[in-house]
């Protein structure tokens, strides 16, 4: 079964028109023979598993979610930033499954989501867990034009906002409305997130970019953009990743090989 078409150089032909039939020409031209049996998973209902790790009561989520946010090494102490955080799971993940001495920030700007977030992490972790994560609104790509925020971070976590394919698939009215443009715009923002979480990032620390998109614009293309960008600052690193199949820079999880699990995007990197 041939995989996903990552050439930096290739760019999907469109007829100019909007909706199904453009999402699926659009797809089809990225993965080929694949393409109809990843869409023929993606249309099936996500399988959702209970989190339990250290929380107060069962948290359901996609498990490629739990390896995304496994895959920050976190340090013994330190400062976490979970970037994107709402509307919660990773941030679970990350305060269950790190050291008593961490501290996380859970970040998330929107204001609706941050409340969501709020409630899951009330609700999920104990009170010494839950001690150890504060919750914020800033923007990260504003933040980290102040020099004095630089470094400040000895791990991140960006699970950034994405095409998310799946459901734009189940959903009418959203799959009307995509056009080319949207992996474009969105990779725009992405690169910029990415690029200030590269800034607040301390020497030696470990950095997470993931996202439940489907195109190489938004996966590998931004991450090759942060080494086009920090050269030797930053170095890719996922050899002990558990799920997925590789790509240039990361992996990717896909439910047509992977028990229903995802999409999810992981490239790990060391500043």
């Amino acid at each position: 079964m041939p995989g996903p078409r990552h050439s930096r150089g290739h760019r999907v032909k469109t007829s100019g028109g909007v909706g199904e039939k453009e999402f699926d020409a659009y797809y089809r031209a990225l993965y080929g023979s694949r393409w109809d049996g990843l869409k023929a998973a993606l249309l099936k209902p996500a399988e959702r598993l209970p989190y339990t790790t250290g929380t107060g009561c069962p948290y359901l989520m996609d498990h490629a979610s739990v390896l995304a946010a496994r895959s920050l090494r976190t340090p013994h102490k330190g400062l976490l930033l979970d970037a994107c955080a709402a509307p919660g799971g990773k941030t679970l993940v990350l305060a269950s499954e790190s050291a008593p001495t961490v501290k996380i920030v859970a970040n998330e700007p929107s204001s609706a989501r941050r409340r969501r977030l709020v409630n899951v992490l009330n609700g999920c972790l104990d009170g010494e867990t839950r001690g150890r994560v504060s919750v914020s609104g800033f923007d990260a790509a504003a933040i980290a034009a102040k020099k004095r925020e630089h470094g400040r971070f000895d791990g991140i976590l960006l699970d950034a906002p994405c095409s998310s394919e799946r459901h734009v698939l189940s959903n009418e009215k959203y799959l009307a409305r995509w056009t080319p443009a949207r992996p474009r715009f969105l990779a725009k923002r992405q690169w910029a997130l990415l690029a200030a979480a590269f800034l607040l990032l301390k020497e030696g620390g470990c950095l997470v970019y993931s996202t439940c998109a489907l195109s190489f614009e938004e996966n590998d293309g931004v991450a090759a953009r942060l080494l086009a960008k920090f050269g030797g600052r930053i170095v890719p690193d996922m050899p002990d990743f558990c799920g997925g199949e590789g790509t240039e820079y990361g992996r990717l999880i896909l439910p047509d090989a992977d028990g229903g699990m995802g999409p999810m995007y992981v490239a790990r990197f060391h500043k």
